[in-house]
C-alpha cells in the first residue's frame, strides 16, 4: 500500500517563551500523517534568524601563512540544496506564531464572533460537564470513566482540528486525565472533509510563485489524504522525475485555531480558580499546547525536523527518513519524498513481502532509544500510520510534526531511574523524579515511595508473559495522577511512544515484552558509557552490600552484547578510572575484597580439582592424613568457590566472543597498572590473598575446619 513520507528533524533549538503570534519568526510545523493525519504537539522553536544563518552555505575557508585566502568549495548537491532551503526560509518568513497576548488583542474586539463560536463549544460541552457533575455527585463517577472518556472523544473529533488536538495533547498527560480518558483520547484521529482542489492548486502556485504544470509534470485529481491542517497529493516533479507528495495547508486555518485557543485560554482561568482537583497551572498548559500547535504551521521548519532526525538516526541501514524538496517548499507547501511501504499493524501484508514485523518493531525500538536517551531528539507519535515496512525491509519513519527534546540530565536520569527500578531502590526512585522535573525541590517525596513500592514490588513479580510496559505505564499513571507531579511534556510522549512500539509489537507476538527488547541498548550504555551519572549507576547495579554481583555483570555483559553497537574495547573502561581515581577509595576498597576472594575461589578451585587426580594413596600424605577433603572446607563453601570462578570464566568468555574483541584492549588496563596507585591496589590484592591462604594452610596443618 502506497503511502506519504512525512518528514523529520532538523531543527535544533532552544525553546522560547510564547512569542507573537506575528509575522516573522519560523515555528516547527507538524507534517500530519499521510494515513491517519494525527497531529503533534510538541517541537523545537529555533528563530528564524538562527535558522536562516544555519542556512546559509557558510564559505570554508583557511587562512595561510602568505596572507593569500584559500577556499574550500562546497560539494555542488550540498551547495545548491542550501541555497534551496535558505530560499524556502525566506518564503517562510511571515509563518504566525503564537502569543497569549495578541490573541487576545485579536479576539477581544470581535464579541458576535467570538459568542458565536463559544455558543457551539459550550452547547456540545455542556450536556457532557452536566453528565460528570451528577455523576461524581451520586457516586457513580468512577464506574461510568470510559463511557464519558468516549463520549468527550466524540466530542472533540465534532468540534473541528483544535479539540481534536486538544484531545491527543491530553491523551500524554497522565497527571491531569486518568487511565480511562488517556486511552480513549490517544484513539483520535482528526480526519475532516477536505478543502477545493482549486483552493489548493492556488496556494500551491500562489506560495512557490510558479505554475502548476512548471513543477508538476502530474499530480492526482483529487487528494489522497486530509487532516486537520491540510491535505496531501501524490505528484511527480517535471524537472527531476521524482514521484513526491505534496502537503497544503488548509485555508484560514490559523484564524480558526486562534479564536479556538483564545476561548480555550478562557476556560483555563476558570478553572484554575474554581476546580481545585488540578495541581498544574491549567493556562500555563493550553498556552505550551497552543504555541506548538502553531509551529505546526510551518512547513518548512518541518522540513527542517526532516534534515536533522535524517542526520542523527538514518545511519543505520534499517531506517529510513524522506528527502525534502526545498525548491518546492513554504510554510504552507511542503513537498517531500514518495516512500511506497504497508503500515506497521498491516501484518499479513508485510509477510506477504517475505518481512518480519518483529525484526521492524525490533529496529523502531532501538532507533526510539537513541532517539530518546543518546541525542535526545525524538520522534514523539510513531502510530501505526507513522511508521511503514518498506519493500526493501527497512523501517521508515513518517510524520514529523511532533517532535520534542529530551534535556540531557533527563537522558541520564531515565537510566538511572531503570537502575534503581531493577533494585527496587523506591527511595532513590522517588529522588529521581527531581531530576526527571517531575517535582520542585521543595516537595517531600516520603510519601511517594509506599506508593511506588506498593506498584512495583506487585509489578516485578509478575510472570514474563504478564509484565509489559503498558503495565508499568498504567501503574505509573495511576501513581501520578494521584500524587502533586507535574508531568513534562517529552515524558509523557516518551511513555506513549514506547506504549505504541509495544503494542505493535505484541499484535505480532503475544509474549513480546519491549523492555526485554530494550535492556541491550541500556546494558551496552552502562558498561561503556563514561558519563559520571552512568558511572556511578552501573557501580550501584554491581555492588549491594558491599558484595560484587558477579551475576549482574554477566548479565549485563550477555545483554549488551546482543546491541549491535556494543563495544568490548569500552565495556568496564568507565569503571577502571574511577576505580583508581583519587575519589575511588570505598570502591577500592570493595575491588580488593573481592579480587581477594575471586584469586582464592581461582586457587582453591584449581586445587580441588586437582586432588581427584591424585591417586588414593598419596592423599593421606600430602594432605595431612585428610584422604577426602584436602582443604577442610564445607561442601557448601567448595561449591560456592567453583561456581564464581566458573561465573568469572564465563564473562571473560563474552567478552572474548564479542566481535571487536582483540587482546589489545588490555594495553590500556596494563597502563593504568604502572600508574602508583594502581601498584599499591595489586599489592593490597596480593596481600590479601597471601594471608587468606596463609591461613587456609594453617588450618590444614592443625586439622581443623576453615568453616570454623
Amino acid at each position: 500500500m502506497a503511502t506519504i513520507v512525512a518528514m523529520v528533524s532538523s531543527s535544533t533549538a532552544n525553546q522560547q517563551p510564547f512569542s507573537s503570534w506575528t509575522r516573522g519568526s519560523i515555528p516547527i510545523s507538524n507534517l500530519t500523517s499521510s494515513l491517519s493525519f494525527k497531529s503533534r504537539l510538541t517541537s523545537l522553536n529555533p528563530q528564524f534568524r538562527a535558522a536562516l544563518v544555519e542556512a546559509k552555505p557558510a564559505p570554508l575557508s583557511t587562512q595561510p601563512k602568505d596572507g593569500s585566502l584559500k577556499v574550500l568549495a562546497l560539494p555542488v548537491d550540498r551547495a545548491d540544496d542550501i541555497q534551496a532551503e535558505t530560499k524556502a526560509l525566506a518564503r517562510a518568513v511571515n509563518a504566525s506564531v503564537y502569543s497569549p497576548q495578541l490573541v487576545a488583542s485579536r479576539y477581544g474586539s470581535k464579541p458576535f464572533k467570538v459568542l458565536g463560536r463559544a455558543f457551539k463549544i459550550v452547547s456540545n460541552l455542556g450536556s457532557f460537564w452536566l453528565k460528570l457533575l451528577w455523576e461524581q455527585r451520586n457516586g457513580v463517577a468512577d464506574q461510568n470513566k470510559r463511557i464519558r472518556a468516549i463520549e468527550l472523544r466524540t466530542i472533540f473529533t465534532k468540534l473541528g482540528p483544535t479539540f481534536v488536538k486538544l484531545g491527543q495533547g491530553l491523551s500524554t498527560r497522565p497527571d491531569i486525565c486518568p487511565p480511562e480518558y488517556l486511552e480513549e483520547l490517544s484513539e483520535l484521529q482528526d480526519g475532516l472533509p477536505t478543502f477545493p482542489d482549486e483552493d489548493a492548486f492556488e496556494c500551491i502556485e500562489r506560495e512557490l510563485g510558479l505554475s502548476i504544470d512548471s513543477i508538476f509534470s502530474s499530480i492526482s485529481s483529487s487528494p489522497i489524504a486530509a487532516a486537520s491542517l491540510g491535505q496531501v497529493y501524490k505528484a511527480k516533479l517535471k524537472k527531476s522525475g521524482k514521484v513526491v507528495a505534496v502537503k497544503v495547508q488548509r485555508p484560514g486555518i490559523e484564524e480558526a485555531i486562534g479564536l479556538d485557543f483564545y476561548l480555550i485560554r478562557g476556560l483555563g482561568f476558570l478553572v484554575n480558580k474554581y476546580v481545585d482537583r488540578f495541581t498544574t497551572d491549567v493556562v500555563a498548559l493550553i498556552d505550551e499546547f497552543a504555541y506548538r500547535v502553531f509551529q505546526e504551521l510551518n512547513y518548512v521548519q518541518e522540513g527542517q525536523n526532516a534534515r536533522r532526525f535524517k542526520k542523527l538516526y538514518a545511519d543505520k541501514e534499517d531506517i529510513l527518513v524522506p528527502d525534502v524538496f526545498w525548491d518546492y517548499t513554504s510554510a504552507k507547501v511542503l513537498t517531500i519524498e514518495w516512500v511506497d511501504g504497508v503500515k506497521l499493524n498491516e501484518q499479513e501484508a508485510i509477510e506477504r513481502q517475505g518481512l518480519n514485523v518483529l525484526d521492524l518493531v525490533n529496529a523502531g525500538i532501538q532507533c526510539s532509544l537513541r532517539q530518546l536517551l543518546e541525542y535526545g531528539y525524538f520522534h514523539a507519535d510513531p502510530h501505526p500510520g507513522n511508521l511503514l515496512a518498506t519493500p526493501e525491509g527497512k523501517l521508515a519513519f513518517l510524520d514529523f510534526g511532533m517532535m520534542s527534546e529530551t534535556p540531557e540530565e533527563a537522558r541520564f536520569a531515565i537510566i538511572g531511574h531503570v537502575v534503581h527500578l531493577v533494585n527496587r531502590d523506591y527511595e532513590a526512585m522517588a529522588q529521581d523524579y527531581y531530576a526527571l522535573d517531575f517535582l520542585s525541590r521543595d516537595v517531600d517525596v516520603s510519601p511517594i515511595v509506599p506508593a511506588l513500592r506498593n506498584f512495583f514490588d506487585d509489578a516485578l513479580n509478575y510472570t514474563v508473559s504478564e509484565l509489559n510496559f503498558r503495565t508499568i505505564v498504567d501503574g505509573l499513571g495511576n501513581v501520578l495522577y494521584e500524587y502533586p507531579f507535574n508531568v513534562p511534556a517529552y515524558y509523557a510522549l516518551i511513555l506513549r511512544s514506547l506504549t505504541v512500539l509495544e503494542g505493535l509489537a505484541l499484535y505480532a507476538d503475544p509474549n513480546f515484552k519491549v523492555l526485554a527488547a530494550s535492556y541491550p541498548y541500556f546494558a551496552k550504555r552502562l558498561l561503556t558509557d563514561p558519563n559520571p551519572y552512568l558511572r556511578d549507576a552501573l557501580i550501584e547495579l554491581l555492588f549491594k552490600d558491599g558484595k560484587f554481583r558477579w551475576n549482574r555483570l554477566e548479565n549485563l555483559l550477555v545483554q549488551g552484547k546482543k546491541d549491535r553497537d556494543f563495544s568490548a574495547k569500552e565495556a568496564l573502561q568507565p569503571v577502571l578510572k574511577v576505580l583508581l581515581s583519587p575519589d575511588g577509595e570505598v570502591l577500592r576498597n570493595l575491588v580488593i575484597k573481592e579480587a581477594i576472594r575471586v584469586t582464592e575461589a581461582f586457587t582453591l578451585g584449581t586445587i580441588s580439582e586437582t586432588y581427584r587426580y591424585v591417586p588414593n594413596f598419596l592423599r593421606s600424605l600430602v594432605f595431612n592424613g585428610n584422604a577426602k577433603d584436602p582443604l577442610m572446607m564445607s561442601e557448601t563453601e567448595m561449591q560456592s568457590m567453583v561456581e564464581l570462578r566458573d561465573q568469572v570464566i564465563r564473562i571473560w568468555r563474552n567478552l572474548q566472543s564479542s566481535n571487536d574483541f582483540d587482546p589489545s584492549i588490555l594495553l590500556p588496563i596494563l597502563q593504568v597498572l604502572q600508574q602508583p596507585e594502581a601498584r599499591r591496589l595489586g599489592g593490597r590484592v596480593v596481600g590479601g590473598v597471601t594471608q587468606r591462604l596463609g591461613a587456609r594452610l594453617l588450618m590444614q596443618l592443625l586439622g581443623a575446619s576453615t568453616t570454623a
